[in-house]
Order: structure tokens, then sequence, then C-alpha cells
């Protein structure tokens, strides 16, 4: 997002005058006017002192984010989606990140700009973007959250190792087979402590599917081949600043 336009909009939402603004964060209210009128910008450890003051107040990050990207939405089978890349995306999109992901190996993006933040605050040159997936041509499996999404995602993290060649390893193996595009909900980071105590007898198949979808952290989508990839066009991208790390952290 631009860090000069974050500035002000602090700034302005604590009420305060250029000066005063300098005076809270210790530097000379010329330095304030040169960021706003984006001559300039505020180095790291100014960034950092601008958030200590804003971080008891009531600012709505998320709110700024999003008026600065394009919404996420669908209109004619084609939907806004966002991605994060700890040093930028080089060259085709392709389906390449690890194998052990919630569906395997892919190109993955979601429904909500928050999660996809959470991902990027400790990375150095990490950069937000929004792009859009054009859907027509390709085959799309939906998953409902249910025994099989989480079972899915058990299979695609590994969990079913212990019993390959049986009925319900292959049901699972084959579900992913011949779809371009896959989408589900993302499953949280207690994924292997609650897949265990399942496995375990521990917690039932209901407890497997709440645990796993409690933090609500909307859909994935997911390109499983070069197909889809090539039908992913970047709409916008902005890198981002120490500032707005802060708030994710």
């Amino acid at each position: 997002m631009k860090l000069n336009g974050l500035v002000k909009s602090i700034r302005e939402s604590l009420r305060l005058s250029q000066a005063e603004f300098a005076e809270k964060i210790g530097v000379a209210r010329l330095a304030v006017t040169r960021w706003e009128n984006e001559n300039t910008i505020p180095n790291r450890l100014a960034q950092r002192n601008i958030y200590e003051i804003v971080k008891a107040e009531q600012f709505d990050i998320l709110a700024y984010i999003a008026d600065c990207l394009p919404k996420h939405e669908t209109v004619n089978n084609k939907v806004v989606l966002y991605h994060g890349s700890k040093s930028g995306i080089a060259g085709d999109i392709k389906p390449i990140s690890r194998d052990r992901c919630d569906f395997g190996k892919g190109f993955y993006m979601g429904t909500q700009i928050h999660q996809t933040m959470t991902l990027l605050y400790s990375f150095e040159k990490s950069v937000l973007y929004a792009l859009e997936l054009d859907l027509s041509g390709l085959r799309v499996l939906r998953i409902a959250t249910g025994i099989d999404w989480a079972m899915l995602v058990a299979y695609s993290r590994g969990k079913l190792e212990g019993c390959i060649g049986t009925a319900i390893y292959e049901k699972y193996k084959k579900m992913l087979e011949g779809y371009d595009v896959i989408v589900g909900d993302i499953a949280n980071d207690r994924m292997f402590y609650v897949l265990d105590r399942f496995f375990m007898g521990d917690i039932t198949d209901k407890g497997l599917v709440e645990s796993l979808s409690a933090l609500k952290l909307g859909e994935q989508y997911v390109a499983l081949t070069e197909k889809a990839c090539k039908q992913i066009k970047i709409i916008a991208n902005e890198n981002i600043s120490e500032l707005e790390k802060c708030f994710f952290a």
C-alpha cells in the first residue's frame, strides 16, 4: 500500500496536526509534510514509532489495505483473489508450492486479505498481490467444509501415509485427479495436533471439522495445473511496508 497515504490516514484518524504528529514520533514537522506530499518516505525507525503511537487506537489497517486493492468478487466466471509472496513473483505463475499444503502442490490464492497478510509480516521483501482467476474451461472441485474436506487435507499433508493401499487412502488420492482448480476452506495452524487426536480416537469427526475450521480463515483457490495458472492475471501488487507489517506481527 502507499506508505505516504497510510501515514496521513493514521495521523488524521488520531486527529493530530502535522506538528503534533511529528512531535509524538520525534521528527520535524517538515518530515511529516514531505511524507504526506510523497516527496520522501519515513525510515524504518520512524515507521515503528508511528506504529507505537497508533497500536492502542482503533485504526482499521485492513480497511485501509482493502481500499487500495480490488475487492474480492466473482463476475462473469472471473474471481478476484489475493496471494502473498515473501520476495515477489518472478516470471510466469506456476503450480510450484511445496507438496505438503492443504491440497498439495499448486499455486495458492485466498479470499481474505487478512489471512494473506499474516503470512507476510516476517519477510523483508514481501509483496501482496491481487489476482484475477478466469475459471472458464477449467475443471473446478469445490469441497464443502466437512469430513471429506478434513480428510483430503489430511491426505495432502501426509497424514494418511500409514494406510497406503487402503480404500480410504485411494479415495482421497483419486479425489484431486483431473481437476485444474480446487476450492475449499483454509485449515488453521492446529492442523497436525488436531489430526493426530482424531486418528488416536480422542475426538470425533465432527470435532475434527469444527477444530480445523474454527478460525474462519476464508476460502482458498488452488491452481493445480499449468492450464489453470495461465488463466491467472496479476491486477495489482503492493510491497508491504515495515509499518504495515507491525500490525500483523
